[in-house]
């Protein structure tokens, strides 16, 4: 039997083509109306909500938060839209040919290679998987994803504006990193052993085309280090306004504990090296010494690099490597503020 034009079996897909909702089939919660329940929650509280950003502490808190976005935010969409075109556009041989044969003199080639190519350290690691699929010698690969995020001229820029009174902070943070990096893959080259790294099975971008996975690469890395700039500027903000002026004074007068309280934030925190100079330029209570320990142990080694290389490198690899990465950038840095700072 027959019910107008559609026959009775055709009636719940015709429904749900129209975008009706079968009897039963459960509700589903989708963005306008988390925005509308969003905005009507912040209408029904605005009250409260003024009344607290009205007190000091919020005022302090808001004034620092809105300063290092504000900061940080341009350098951190140059720095990923310039990251994603090597990434995409810029073959894997061609660091393979540019690169001397010896891996002893690869390793620091491939370092400074890295104050030419920007990159953070979401585009660093499947680069420098890349690289390995493409022939470098491993140590070399490492040099340059540890050099990358670091020294390059967008995170170098950036260190410049964000310490304006302390030019030299810029020359620090350049030594000290380049000397991470071209330790670290020196000491791979002589103690690494092959089976501990993994290398990827398969390119980044495989099967999409330039144009689509440029952008899918921007998108993917403006919102996933975008998020963590807001983290951190959350978190040095909180520093700044919240917490006890003498805690923060007891951590900072010590040279030894302040040095590692901001190599610890800097892993726990996991900022986008194009923008952490803004918020270690915050951390006015701290002296440069431990501020440049914070811009070099960041960029090497916290806990999205952590997760991202043992997804692309494997576990193994990770678990030795990034531990013996944060005791010599802690080391490195420490020795290059002594002498620099």
């Amino acid at each position: 039997m027959r019910c107008g034009r559609y026959p009775a079996r055709g009636r719940h897909q015709v429904a749900r083509h129209r975008g009706a909702r079968a009897v039963g089939e459960p509700r589903h919660v989708n963005s306008p109306l988390l925005l509308v329940l969003f905005l009507l929650l912040a209408v029904m509280s605005q009250d409260p909500l003024r009344r607290a950003l009205a007190a000091p502490v919020m005022q302090s808190w808001m004034t620092v938060f809105v300063a290092v976005l504000i900061q940080a935010l341009p350098f951190l969409v140059l720095g990923v839209l310039l990251s994603a075109a090597i990434a995409v556009f810029v073959p894997p041989s061609f660091f393979a040919r540019a690169l001397p044969k010896r891996p002893s003199l690869a390793v620091p080639v491939a370092g400074a290679a890295g104050a030419v190519l920007p990159g953070c350290e979401c585009a660093s690691v499947p680069v420098a998987g890349a690289l390995v699929r493409g022939g470098v010698a491993p140590a070399a690969a490492l040099a340059f994803l540890l050099s990358a995020p670091a020294i390059n001229p967008i995170v170098l820029t950036a260190t410049a504006v964000a310490f304006p009174n302390d030019p030299v902070m810029v020359l620090a943070r350049f030594v000290a990193s380049l000397l991470v990096a071209c330790a670290m893959g020196w000491l791979w080259q002589r103690h690494g052993r092959a089976d501990w790294l993994r290398p990827p099975s398969r390119p980044s971008y495989e099967g999409q085309r330039r144009g689509a996975a440029f952008w899918g690469s921007v998108r993917h890395d403006v919102m996933h280090a975008g998020g963590f700039l807001v983290v951190g500027a959350m978190a040095a903000a909180t520093l700044k306004a919240v917490v006890p002026a003498g805690w923060l004074r007891s951590a900072a007068d010590n040279p030894v504990l302040s040095v590692l309280v901001l190599a610890a934030l800097a892993v726990l925190l996991s900022i986008c090296s194009e923008a952490d100079a803004f918020v270690a330029a915050s951390l006015t209570q701290f002296s440069l010494t431990a501020r440049l320990t914070f811009l070099v142990v960041g960029p090497v080694i916290d806990l999205k690099l952590f997760a991202m290389q043992a997804g692309t490198f494997g576990r193994g690899f990770t678990l030795r490597f990034a531990p013996a990465t944060l005791v010599l950038a802690v080391a490195v840095s420490a020795l290059t503020g002594a002498v620099l700072l």
